[in-house]
């Protein structure tokens, strides 16, 4: 490109889930049109367009899991089932004007910056190419499915292959042998949704999970009469958020030395009363056992579900906890010998999250100078400002990143962020700026203060916890999942970040600081 070529778009959007949806209403509200979505699949609304696996459902209320510009009073029920919260995103797509400004079936496969034509290059799939002066990415938390679930032979299997993503509705599982492989919170669900059906569930656990009662029910008229009632809603979800900034507070704000004692104890008498419940539930004492977590509540995702530890007290239904040693042409093999010979074979073995540097490919995400994301990230650490900008990627902002998730619902956040690129590239264009990004020195600034604040989480998960599998601790052993501090906190930042930690530039080049300065933000380094 030459540098007088002028973009394609002023904004590109990374994705029609709910962070894209987000961003893209935001975008129209604040009068900018000129954008793009880009989406990999045929249709909007992330995971819950590809997950379509047995019982899926939300596994927060209903009335938690939307925007706040676009309540509905209608849920069917207190925790919608998937179908019913795919089709209110495509509502709020459609309701909005996103579905003609979405490039569907295009899929990014990486991010260049054109320093002479101050803008992006997004190379997709199909070898094109988009280009826009902002790029917002909104690709969410669980960026992909594990493409190797990490078990000799899983790829042998001349049986059914069933996954959470690309599930087939259409094959019957009446009568079949059904082995699952995961005891995530998509397992969770699809275990009691498929039990009574199958012939035999052979479930293969690594480590067990928190999973209590789901206080679920059909949403009564009276209660959504109340529901759509102006304030109400929101008034819930403030109760909610309320209870969450409680807890963050309290671990962010604790001395150190309190707080280990206190998590501590809480753990310990947290597991010993589940202990008794799972007792209590399921019948064999020998399966409860397996079934009760050595760990705390909060140390990797806790889950709701009221069929799932039920499901073991099914004659059908048994617990593997003997590691896999292979994957068969006809089943699983465990690392005592036994073999299962199986018709069907789910694997429910999870997602690249987020917040691990594994999933920042090399050469994809490649901004000023040469700066790859994906190198910086695997040699200092995942770090970026208030979650969103990092130095050296003029004009992009990501929605899920380092330190993101408040605690709160996944629309609360990423609105929150969303609004935080929105009011960036407002201010870009007042100041009729072609480059805005973000300085260095704020963003070193900005990451001592939450690494210092995320020290209680990272006892919490990396020490304290520290043996147990979860994806709130990444490979690197740091918790770059929580954001420590409220929701509320974290959108007073997004509303009153300084406008001046950013450098606004107009012209070819870039004056600006040099990237990976951000890397002496915590002492030592990563």
């Amino acid at each position: 490109m030459g540098d007088t070529t002028r973009p394609q778009y002023e904004v590109a959007v990374i994705g029609a889930g709910p962070g894209g949806i987000a961003a893209g209403t935001k975008l129209r509200m604040a009068g900018i049109d000129d954008f793009v979505i880009l989406e990999r699949a045929e249709d909007v609304g992330g995971s819950w367009r590809e997950n379509n696996y047995p019982g899926i459902a939300v596994d927060v209320p209903s009335t938690t899991y939307q925007y706040s510009f676009e309540r509905n009073a209608g849920w069917s029920r207190f925790f919608a089932y998937g179908p019913e919260v795919q089709r209110y995103h495509a509502d709020v797509a459609r309701k909005y004007g996103l579905y003609e400004r979405t490039r569907f079936n295009s899929n990014v496969e990486r991010e260049m910056w054109d320093g002479e034509s101050r803008c992006w290059v997004l190379h997709l799939g199909d070898g094109t190419e988009v280009t826009a002066r902002f790029v917002i990415s909104a690709i969410g938390a669980f960026v992909r499915p594990k493409g190797d679930v990490g078990i000799p032979g899983a790829d042998s299997f001349r049986g059914k292959v069933q996954r959470p993503t690309s599930w087939d509705g259409d094959y019957d599982l009446t009568g079949k042998s059904v082995g699952i492989i995961g005891t995530g919170a998509s397992a969770v669900q699809i275990i009691p949704a498929i039990a009574a059906e199958v012939g035999a569930l052979t479930v293969f656990q690594r480590t067990p999970v928190w999973s209590v009662p789901k206080p679920d029910f059909v949403v009564p008229r009276v209660m959504k009469a109340a529901l759509a009632i102006p304030g109400v809603s929101a008034f819930i979800n403030g109760i909610a958020f309320v209870a969450v900034d409680l807890m963050l507070r309290l671990v962010a704000n604790s001395p150190i030395g309190l707080f280990r004692n206190a998590a501590s104890r809480f753990d310990a008498w947290l597991i010993a009363g589940y202990r008794r419940y799972v007792g209590f539930v399921v019948k064999d004492p020998a399966t409860a056992a397996k079934l009760s977590p050595d760990f705390g509540v909060l140390a990797k995702r806790p889950t709701l579900s009221s069929g799932y530890l039920p499901a073991y007290n099914r004659d059908n239904v048994s617990l593997v906890t003997e590691p896999i040693a292979e994957v068969t042409a006809d089943g699983v093999t465990t690392r005592d010998g036994v073999a299962r010979p199986l018709d069907v074979l789910i694997l429910a073995t999870g997602y690249e999250v987020f917040s691990d540097p594994e999933t920042y490919l090399p050469g994809t995400i490649v901004g000023r100078d040469g700066f790859d994301l994906a190198t910086f990230y695997r040699e200092h650490g995942l770090q970026a400002y208030q979650s969103v900008s990092v130095p050296g990627l003029p004009n992009r902002w990501t929605l899920v990143g380092p330190y993101s998730w408040s605690g709160t619902s996944w629309h609360a956040f990423v609105e929150t962020t969303a609004d935080h690129a929105i009011r960036a590239i407002g201010e870009t264009r007042r100041r009729g700026a072609d480059v805005c990004e973000v300085r260095a020195e704020a963003a070193a600034e900005y990451h001592r203060s939450v690494h210092r604040r995320a020290e209680g989480v990272r006892y919490y998960l990396c020490e304290l916890n520290g043996h147990v599998p979860t994806y709130y601790r990444n490979s690197q052993g740091d918790s770059t999942y929580i954001r420590p501090e409220s929701f509320f906190a974290a959108r007073r930042r997004t509303r009153k970040f300084p406008l001046d930690d950013y450098r606004y530039e107009t012209g070819k080049s870039v004056s600006a600081s040099t990237p990976g300065e951000a890397v002496n933000a915590v002492p030592g380094g990563f």
